[in-house]
């Protein structure tokens, strides 16, 4: 039977295996994608740039952003493993972080980072593999995505990948994953976009261009396309080395090379940003994470594996801050953190804990929103070993607000590669997106909240034409609250939802290109 192109290409992601390391990291480097179009197309150095960090195996959410305002139901929860309130980083009086993580606890203290309460999305698995192909794809828990949420926009932007690539409007990899395992967020509908940095090839086929004629075999278009592909990749290592070659890190707080593997990822992130390299995404991560047993130090709970785990997280996030700000590069990079679930509120036997639901997600940077997002989850007075956290906001609201507010995809994108219409949260931003909503609009936390029938929502407003309007968590509107101008100062409307399921709901106020976005929880 004859091998089709397609049928090959499905199976087969584009890999070439090169011996290039730097900072002894392999660097796998993925094709073009539409989200990052509209900035390689400038290709100018003030092109912004996404970080993505994932911390594999469900991190203990409640261990990391700590709701001191129910410090004593969440001891009745987790005695064994709850962290001393005398020894948590106070970020607010009613939240702080574990104190391993000082070196995040400085950053919130510059306005440089953002946290984000309670992310997740309806329905979840507790599966490792299931819940990070949820997150890597975007897709519901009920749905099977075989494409990533980055590499449907590839597959629409480039059909023809490889081909043509690179070019010199596009000469760098558009995106750079530190390691050696290809991710799924990058899959197409029918291919891998991209290829792997880390074997090697001819030299002539490199400076001349030249690829080899195929036999003519069943396989001879397929083999063409390794071989174009091996090509392509021999041209990105070149663009990498110089770039690496550009720079050198100045932040003296990164732990010696070795000490701390995220450490060590991100400051050839921070190197090969500040070398010049065009690229606009990259994915380190951080593995660990899964603490059925021994997350704690008996003796001394602010100790033990999640707290190295921890450490080593805010340490590496710190220094890497500090070299983008010592190399002029921190205005246009902004990072997140993202793990495949959180844990269970209750602690087990063996100072651990078991697979959950939602956890906290981390933004940082210069351009953040920053702050918190959200409230402290609720810790019930009697919890089982089976009980959960609520979700408050579904991880599709933080991609869309990435995409819609820092890299500016059209909103008509935005449903493409998320499948739904997700409401953007207004996380990044320039100037920060904080202080331009201040100056035009502020929103309150509605009241009561969680509500049985109807709330009130109070609101700012400098005299400008403005809307408020009430989302499902898919992004469905459900209520116009307000539309037009009202007068300089603080106003307040009712919202009714006598005839709404019960749910979570997010209420946003729009006013120019200045807009807010709060949650509430309708209980019935």
């Amino acid at each position: 039977m004859q091998l089709k192109r397609r049928d090959f290409l499905r199976t087969a992601a584009p890999v070439s295996l090169l011996p290039f390391v730097l900072g002894g990291y392999s660097v796998q480097a993925f094709g073009r994608s539409p989200l990052l179009e509209t900035l390689v197309a400038s290709a100018t150095e003030t092109d912004r740039v996404l970080v993505l960090i994932q911390m594999n195996g469900g991190n203990d959410g409640l261990n990391t952003v700590i709701p001191l305002d129910q410090y004593t139901n969440l001891t009745g929860a987790r005695g064994n493993i709850v962290i001393k309130e005398s020894k948590v980083l106070r970020l607010t009086d009613e939240t702080g972080l574990h104190p391993a993580m000082t070196g995040m606890q400085s950053l919130f203290d510059q306005k440089k980072l953002a946290v984000i309460q309670s992310v997740g999305y309806p329905n979840p698995n507790f599966s490792h593999f299931r819940a990070t192909d949820i997150w890597l794809s975007g897709s519901d828990a009920n749905q099977t995505v075989p494409s990533g949420w980055m590499g449907r926009y590839l597959d629409d932007e480039f059909p023809d990948y490889p081909n043509g690539y690179p070019s010199a409007v596009a000469p760098d990899p558009l995106a750079i994953q530190i390691g050696s395992v290809v991710s799924t967020g990058f899959q197409g509908p029918q291919t891998q976009m991209g290829i792997a940095i880390t074997s090697s090839n001819s030299f002539y086929q490199l400076v001349t261009g030249v690829v080899d004629t195929a036999p003519d075999s069943r396989a001879g278009h397929e083999l063409t396309f390794v071989r174009h592909v091996v090509q392509q990749t021999q041209a990105y290592t070149a663009r990498i080395k110089a770039a690496a070659a550009k720079a050198v890190n100045r932040s003296p707080l990164y732990p010696a090379p070795g000490q701390n593997s995220l450490a060590d990822q991100l400051k050839i992130v921070a190197q090969l940003i500040a070398g010049g390299l065009k690229t606009r995404l990259y994915v380190v991560s951080i593995g660990g994470f899964d603490t059925h047993s021994g997350q704690v130090d008996g003796s001394a709970t602010e100790l033990g594996a999640h707290a190295a785990l921890l450490g080593r997280l805010s340490a590496a996030v710190s220094a890497f801050q500090d070299d983008l700000a010592l190399l002029g590069a921190e205005d246009r990079v902004v990072g997140m953190t993202f793990s495949e679930f959180g844990r269970r509120i209750k602690s087990n036997a063996s100072l651990g804990t078991d697979h959950g639901t939602a956890a906290p997600v981390f933004l940082f940077g210069k351009q953040v929103a920053s702050g918190i997002l959200g409230t402290n989850p609720v810790i019930p007075a009697f919890v089982t070993g089976n009980d959960n956290l609520e979700m408050q906001f579904d991880f599709r609201n933080i991609y869309a607000s990435l995409l819609s507010d820092w890299f500016k995809v059209p909103d008509d994108e935005l449903q493409s590669v998320l499948l739904k219409n997700f409401v953007p949260l207004s996380l990044v931003g320039s100037p920060n997106v904080a202080e331009l909503v201040a100056r035009r609009v502020r929103l309150f936390q509605n009241y009561p909240n969680p509500f049985n029938g109807s709330t009130r929502i109070r609101f700012f407003t400098n005299g400008d034409e403005l809307s408020i309007k009430v989302f499902d968590t898919v992004g469905r509107e459900v209520a116009v609250l307000a539309e037009g101008s009202f007068s300089p100062g603080e106003h307040e409307v009712s919202f009714n939802a006598d005839n709404l399921p019960s749910g979570l709901y997010f209420y946003r106020v729009s006013t120019g290109n200045a807009r807010a976005v709060k949650s509430m929880m309708l209980v019935k």
